[in-house]
């Protein structure tokens, strides 16, 4: 494990924090660990440091490939480079020496050691008793969130308490349910130490995260009592609130998180210069190692992610601006995962996808006659559409209606198997955590929030809590006040569900329209059993080649050769 100690190892030397708005940074390179902690700003800047390694997960490229490509919702796009064959396509190179995996392993297990260190050195760190507790508090959640990814991402995983200062070279496997007991143990230490903190605090950790986290922890470990009763806790503080839009949710007018309505914790993204310094210090590249297009700066990575090759639709006068922004063209949405969305009554399909592109240039990429008729009144100007990507098939006579072009669903997916295929360039893309406010067009980081847990997600976990338990009538009542919310104004009626309408198959629809994007759905899909039917029935992509092992993603091979005890410590099955 001698990379990930050397990360952490440089890191605590550092002695950098993160969580842009309580961020102190200060020049410590000559100042051991065993001295710089021993004060109470030294420690503050170890438990600030706890919160780092989320950002190279969370609102990141290589925590969105982990965990939303290659599902019922998301496939490939673009060219065969990068996160593409591997993470979308169940490829050859998905093997334990694919470098991402490494990647995240080290940073996951770094931020495990940061805050075992955090906990181990809390007695001499000189702080107040109260603050002292506080971020004691922050630290046991830390722990329990990274402990969470590494089991979930590579199951029976190794279960690190202390702090590590020394290059170990033999380990063992811990079973997942031991972690999981660990995690709550965790959880229960942060709700004791937390207990009387504000609702929210501007990306620190509140007992209200730490109930978020349990509740959805609850729900993952089949504790549906649990589950629920937390999240109506939550639902019922009066904490928090919905919007009048879905779209206003993600809005950059309400990203300060705490004046965000629906957030319960978040991480807090400056992408500027305090992200630069911070992530650079502690070896954190978005976009991992092998991410050369997206350069070194750093910050919230959301806004490019399923994002088209807009700009090369020749002629078509979109150019990237700051209200197209920069695209990642590495994922899309399959042609199921869009058709459960009904966008006549569902206001979350545009507020989440983008198909209509306006000329907003007549000096790039522009040519006044392009498309079909060019502009509905002559030549294209600033504001015509330009071109529109649909889920649905065009015959010859309704494109004939239109001035523009039409990239239909034949366009985009074969018309037999449902595969994308051609360039897979264009596509409906994800427009969710758009960034209006960057200064150009080529911008691939962004200060935006990332919601780790918001409100709607406490109702979708009671809802499916209580269906599991047995108690349909509430799990509907749950969903429809939160399908209501989400209606087209004068459609409530239409999406409010009956009984008859729920299973688990529902809830997982239900979830993939209103958590979009947002992290969750590998883990959605394993914990619920379904991960080999949903991809299977909805990503054909992937559906000749799934198979149930890939539930589990594989040990990197670095991490298994540096062992002198290898015997004892097996690879993941199928890798």
């Amino acid at each position: 494990m001698k990379k990930y100690i050397y990360t952490i190892g440089l890191a605590m030397t550092l002695g950098m924090s993160s969580c842009s708005d309580f961020l102190d940074e200060t020049n410590r390179n000559a100042v051991t660990a065993d001295v710089l902690y021993t004060t109470p700003d030294g420690y503050e800047s170890l438990v600030n440091a706890c919160y780092a390694y989320s950002k190279a997960f969370m609102g990141n490229t290589d925590g969105y490939s982990l965990t939303e490509m290659g599902t019922d919702c998301f496939t490939g796009a673009g060219s065969s480079s990068g996160n593409v064959p591997a993470l979308a396509y169940y490829g050859p190179e998905l093997d334990p020496t694919y470098k991402p995996f490494r990647y995240m392993w080290n940073i996951l297990y770094s931020g495990l050691n940061c805050t075992n260190a955090a906990i181990t050195r809390a007695d001499d760190s000189g702080l107040d008793e109260a603050t002292k507790r506080h971020r004691l508090g922050e630290v046991h959640f830390l722990r329990a969130l990274y402990l969470h990814l590494i089991t979930e991402i590579w199951g029976d995983a190794i279960l690190y308490l202390d702090e590590i200062q020394a290059p170990q070279t033999t380990a063992i496997r811990t079973p997942q349910d031991q972690i999981y007991a660990q995690i709550f143990e965790d959880l229960d230490e942060a709700a004791t130490l937390l207990a009387g903190t504000a609702a929210k605090e501007n990306g620190r950790v509140t007992l209200n995260a730490v109930k978020a986290l349990r509740a959805r922890l609850d729900l993952y470990r089949g504790n549906y009592a649990e589950a629920a009763s937390l999240a109506k806790e939550l639902i019922n503080s009066g904490a928090y609130d919905f919007y009048n839009t879905f779209a206003e949710t993600f809005d950059m007018a309400n990203q300060a998180g705490q004046d965000n309505k629906e957030a319960i914790w978040w991480i807090n993204y400056a992408g500027n210069a305090d992200d630069q310094t911070l992530l650079s210090a502690f070896a954190i590249r978005p976009g991992g190692e092998d991410s050369p297009t997206l350069g070194n700066r750093v910050g919230n990575q959301s806004p490019i992610f399923a994002c088209m090759s807009y700009w090369m639709v020749s002629g078509c006068g979109v150019w990237v601006t700051p209200d197209t922004h920069a695209p990642w063209v590495q994922s899309q949405p399959t042609l199921a995962y869009l058709h459960t969305f009904n966008e006549k009554i569902d206001q979350r399909y545009d507020a989440t996808f983008k198909g209509v592109w306006l000329v907003n240039s007549t000096t790039s990429n522009y040519d006044a006659n392009f498309g079909p008729t060019y502009g509905a009144d002559g030549p294209l100007q600033i504001g015509d559409t330009a071109f529109v990507v649909s889920k649905y098939v065009y015959s010859d006579e309704e494109r004939a209606k239109h001035h523009y072009k039409i990239y239909d669903a034949n366009d985009v997916f074969d018309p037999i198997t449902h595969k994308s295929f051609g360039t897979r360039d264009y596509f409906i893309s994800g427009y969710k955590f758009h960034d209006y406010t960057l200064p150009t067009g080529w911008e691939y980081f962004s200060g935006r929030d990332w919601f780790v847990f918001r409100l709607a997600e406490m109702y979708l976990i009671a809802a499916e809590a209580e269906m599991q338990n047995g108690n349909k009538t509430e799990a509907v009542r749950l969903l429809n006040i939160l399908r209501e919310k989400r209606a087209i104004p004068g459609h409530e009626a239409e999406m409010r569900i009956t009984e008859a309408d729920l299973n688990l198959d529902f809830i997982l629809d239900e979830r993939g329209r209103e958590l979009s994007m947002e992290q969750q759905r590998f883990f959605d899909l394993k914990r619920t059993g379904k991960f080999v039917e949903r991809i299977k029935k909805m990503n054909p992509d992937a559906a000749d080649v799934i198979q149930p092992y890939h539930q589990l993603r594989p040990i990197p091979q670095t991490e298994i050769d540096a062992l002198t005890n290898q015997d004892e410590f097996p690879q993941n099955p199928g890798y």
